[in-house]
């Protein structure tokens, strides 16, 4: 008998965000652009693909995105702003990117001053000590020992190394402030420098010549041009070490801010179609997206529960210690920490519009905004490159006129080099970065620079805590155990229970019995009920731990005795001397809370 098979053949397409061949009809997604349908290997590729579909169309491929297209700013200078990494082209210093990584990863430019510091040490020491000791000791022995001319040489071999490649960076900034007409503190540093180290070489090559290139006004005793390079090698060596000491306390600084983004978890889990979850990029996460929270998780976006209720600890927004209970209906933000419930939240806001990202910008934008004072250091800064070249000139020019050519070099060096104006220019700035990034890891944020000069003129804080301070968690201060019930047995039940638990509460039970030497014993068959409490069989007996109506609705006799004045919790809660107070009217004899 004949037999007709009708075979279809298997359709494939390109993914265009990761280049992946995808078979059509077993596509994870598919995505409508320009009237065209594009089929994707994973919801990953589809949600990148619908924020940048002409980023992709135009033939780049995942492995070339990153961030070669970030803006990167100048932390000392506002509004300068680049695609890509760079110097900024007032005041020389590397670019850093806009939006701080979560990654601490090395600084780049840090790593390689670092490298031709070290260098430059090496190099520079020796050659210093060389020049030093053979001016400072009697009749100049070391010249004498191996001749002035492969002295002089031997002192080229040890400064070009640092000049020439430690020195490398500020040359290049250097001509950058001339090309953009900027001048700052790198300018008279390459003046300086390159001003010395020419002279230099020029000495060096009127001793291999013959003595044919100074007149006799320019030379020592002993007939030679005396040479700068220890000069221009320490200078580069110092300055060297004064960037990496700055770059190091900007690097500390972003500390704060990468902690504070940090709080923002790198993975939302989000429900999909036909009920399927799918764990994504937390900046791929759209508007309307519903997102499960497990327990212990933070939470990743800004917006409203839609299933479950559970505790949320909001310390790190609102600086209360006690966690908030949160239901169907109740909005949630970013970063906090979840309890023992499971949550299903509908985002509201994209995970760059949270109240978390908005306090992350806060703190950048803090750092690199000016202090009204700053505007007076800018306007002297203006003048003040221009004028230490004006005098520089001047120095060696009366030196020379003096009949001391060398001294007047020498002289107009050191002005350039000792008047560079890298703590008018960078201290102001530099102060600002390290004071808001100070701040923010305790916990306080400023919203401009300008609150820093406003600080002055404050005499009094007054602080909105509703009366109190805290240290931002629970602990036990006080048990008021029902008659027959002594405070260790009391504690005990409670926290064999808690054991385990996520609840601030929970864990407070568990480390003030832990703190007190109470043995727990295990617990069994225990059944949490979020935003109310907890229960579970201790030694065949029934144990709930909760809030007050919800243990009154589980049927426990409650006790009708108050609760005792307010009392202060001074001391360590694991101090196993702050044992529970006696209550100043027992309560009646009945029926166990437990």
């Amino acid at each position: 008998m004949p037999i007709s098979l009708n075979l279809t053949p298997t359709q494939y397409a390109t993914d265009p965000v990761c280049g992946m061949s995808v078979d059509v009809d077993r596509a994870a997604g598919t995505h409508t652009h320009e009237g065209s349908t594009y089929h994707f290997c994973a919801e990953v590729c589809r949600r990148k693909f619908i924020l940048k579909p002409t980023h992709y169309l135009s033939g780049h491929r995942e492995a070339m995105t990153g961030d070669a297209e970030a803006m990167y700013i100048c932390p000392m200078c506002p509004g300068v702003e680049n695609r890509g990494p760079g110097s900024c082209p007032k005041c020389g210093m590397a670019l850093e990117p806009s939006v701080v990584s979560k990654v601490d990863a090395p600084d780049p430019e840090l790593v390689d001053l670092t490298r031709r510091f070290r260098v430059g040490v090496v190099f520079a020491v020796p050659l210093f000590l060389l020049a030093m000791l053979d001016m400072l000791l009697p009749g100049m022995p070391i010249s004498h020992a191996v001749g002035h001319r492969f002295f002089l040489i031997l002192q080229a071999i040890l400064a070009l190394p640092v000049i020439v490649w430690c020195g490398r960076p500020f040359f290049q900034r250097f001509a950058a402030s001339i090309r953009n007409r900027a001048p700052n503190m790198f300018t008279l540093i390459g003046l300086g420098v390159g001003a010395a180290t020419i002279y230099g070489v020029m000495a060096v090559l009127d001793a291999v010549l013959g003595r044919s290139l100074f007149p006799a006004e320019f030379r020592s005793p002993m007939g030679f041009v005396e040479p700068y390079f220890e000069s221009a090698a320490v200078i580069v060596v110092l300055v060297l070490l004064g960037q990496v000491l700055e770059l190091r306390a900007r690097h500390r600084t972003g500390n704060a801010i990468r902690e504070l983004a940090k709080l923002t978890p790198d993975v939302a889990h989000v429900m999909l179609a036909h009920e399927r979850e799918a764990d994504l990029p937390t900046e791929l996460v759209f508007v309307d997206d519903r997102v499960r929270i497990r327990p212990g998780e933070r939470i990743p976006v800004d917006g409203v529960i839609r299933e479950g209720t559970s505790a949320l600890d909001e310390s790190m927004l609102t600086g209360e210690p006690m966690p908030s209970e949160k239901s169907v209906g109740d909005r949630v933000n970013a970063g906090t920490l979840n309890g023992n419930g499971t949550l299903l939240v509908q985002v509201t806001k994209l995970p760059g519009e949270t109240l978390l990202s908005k306090m992350t910008t806060l703190v950048g934008e803090a750092q690199r905004s000016r202090l009204p004072i700053q505007q007076l250091v800018d306007r002297v800064a203006a003048w003040f490159v221009p004028v230490v070249v004006l005098i520089a000139i001047l120095t060696a020019i009366v030196w020379t006129a003096l009949g001391r050519p060398g001294t007047g070099i020498l002289c107009a060096v050191s002005v350039l080099v000792i008047a560079c104006p890298c703590a008018l220019g960078l201290a102001t700035p530099m102060a600002i970065v390290v004071s808001t990034g100070r701040a923010a890891r305790l916990g306080i944020l400023f919203r401009a620079a300008e609150s820093f000069e406003r600080l002055s003129d404050i005499t009094m804080i007054a602080f909105d805590k509703t009366g109190t301070l805290t240290e931002g968690k629970p602990m036990i201060c006080e048990m008021i155990p029902e008659a027959g019930v002594n405070n260790e047995e009391l504690l005990a039940m409670a926290a064999a229970v808690e054991t385990g638990s996520e609840h601030p509460l929970g864990r407070a039970i568990v480390e003030a019995a832990i703190a007190r030497g109470v043995s727990v014993a295990s617990a069994s068959e225990i059944t949490s009920v979020p935003g109310r409490g907890i229960r579970g069989m201790v030694n065949r007996e029934a144990i709930l731990v909760g809030r007050l109506d919800w243990l009154r609705e589980s049927g426990v006799a409650m006790p009708s005795f108050g609760l005792s004045p307010p009392m202060r919790c001074d001391g360590d809660p694991g101090d196993a001397s702050g044992s529970a107070t006696p209550h100043p009217n027992p309560p009646p004899q009945g029926g166990r809370e437990q």
